[in-house]
């Protein structure tokens, strides 16, 4: 049986190492861009920076004007290539002129989770006979009309890029054995570093929901869901929960993405319009306070990594309902609840929590309690670990 591996499960860390490294992080897509990805190269690129020199090497993909040149936070320095958008991937070729000028003794800090730049990397390192640290954030599945072609890149091209790296860091134990078992990853390369959670997000627990009063009728329970409005994390399917819901509920939909349009039409299409409000990208204090002001998180996806979303709102002491697949299954299980990634599912949990309120403190406890050491300096300090036991 695989071992599951949960946020508190951050390596035991000594004290960083005093000397100052170069450090390039490459990653496919960078803020603007909203992603729990994203989102993670660019807390790990800041934090790095305070002790280190950090570059970050990525696309223009969804850049919304930035700068293709920039000093950004922390002293980072980002440069975003212009690139085209063909199935869900970047493709930016002039990335690999600057893989190519990368000097000898720099930190390659590769970010995976799509194709094109992986191989980039790998073909540059073999040139300039340098070694890179891949970051496996998750197994994307297949999508679109070129998806066929999927099953051939990971055996005959990613499989290499992920075996040519001098280390591998992985969020999970099961994302170790799955890389042994799908690409034969010497598993005493991988190391496991789960994501980490800013310390805004750590909010005193909540006193329990009591019930109404005999003959009252209870306030709606208020759901909550923040991410990218996108295929992965299938919206679809808790707009589809939310029409066979019969409890009082309220949804709140915080984030942006290509599906929105589509996905305010069905909801309009379900009769959502007075359930189901999109209230677009939410930050720093004002998406605080969406958590604090739920009472229920919903997450629906197809596949994650370690959705920080989730990770969040056990920091702000909501309680976590997830669809069981990988990913969720391992951030979630033991301390919030999972179900079938279908909408009778979700709809079916959501009425029993509406109706016995006290049922969300338990979980909600057990939440803040996994990811209570899972502060993003604990993260850092482990990834520097990292670098040092990889030979950088």
């Amino acid at each position: 049986m695989t071992q599951q591996s949960s946020p508190e499960h951050i390596p035991a860390t000594g004290s960083a190492p005093g000397r100052r490294r170069h450090i390039v992080q490459v990653t496919p897509n960078y803020p603007p861009l909203l992603g729990g990805l994203e989102q993670v190269v660019q807390i790990l690129a800041t934090r790095l920076a305070a002790r280190n020199d950090v570059s970050v090497v990525t696309t223009d993909n969804k850049a919304d004007g930035a700068p293709h040149r920039a000093v950004e936070a922390g002293g980072v320095k980002v440069r975003r290539h212009r690139a085209l958008t063909v199935a869900h991937t970047s493709l930016a070729p002039g990335m690999f002129g600057s893989l190519l000028r990368i000097r000898r003794g720099t930190v390659i800090h590769l970010h995976c989770a799509t194709a094109v730049v992986p191989e980039q990397v790998w073909i540059s390192a073999r040139i300039r006979g340098l070694k890179y640290l891949l970051h496996f954030h998750m197994e994307v599945d297949a999508s679109g009309p070129l998806g066929r072609l999927l099953p051939f890149y990971k055996t005959h091209l990613f499989g290499r890029v992920v075996r040519g790296a001098a280390g591998v860091i992985v969020l999970t134990e099961s994302q170790r054995d799955f890389l042994a078992e799908r690409y034969g990853v010497d598993p005493a390369l991988v190391h496991v570093v789960p994501n980490g959670v800013a310390e805004e997000f750590f909010l005193p627990l909540r006193a329990p929901s009591t019930e109404p009063a005999t003959g009252s009728s209870p306030d709606p329970l208020r759901l909550l869901f923040v991410g990218r409005l996108d295929i992965q994390k299938n919206v679809a399917r808790l707009l589809d929960a939310m029409a066979r819901v019969t409890e009082p509920v309220r949804l709140r939909l915080v984030g942006d993405g290509d599906l929105r349009q589509a996905l305010q039409a069905q909801a309009s299409r379900l009769g959502l319009d007075d359930r189901v409000e999109f209230v677009g990208r939410k930050h720093g204090e004002d998406l605080v306070k969406e958590y604090e002001d739920a009472e229920l998180f919903v997450l629906p996806s197809d596949r994650e990594g370690m959705a920080l979303v989730a990770l969040e709102a056990m920091a702000a002491g909501l309680p976590v309902l997830a669809t069981a697949v990988p990913g969720n299954i391992e951030t979630v299980q033991g301390v919030g609840v999972l179900v079938e990634p279908t909408p009778q599912a979700l709809a079916t949990t959501i009425d029993s929590l509406a109706r016995d309120r006290s049922a969300l403190a338990a979980p909600a406890a057990a939440g803040a309690a996994r990811v209570a050491d899972s502060r993003w300096d604990r993260v850092v300090a482990a990834i520097e670990d990292v670098y040092e036991q990889v030979g950088f």
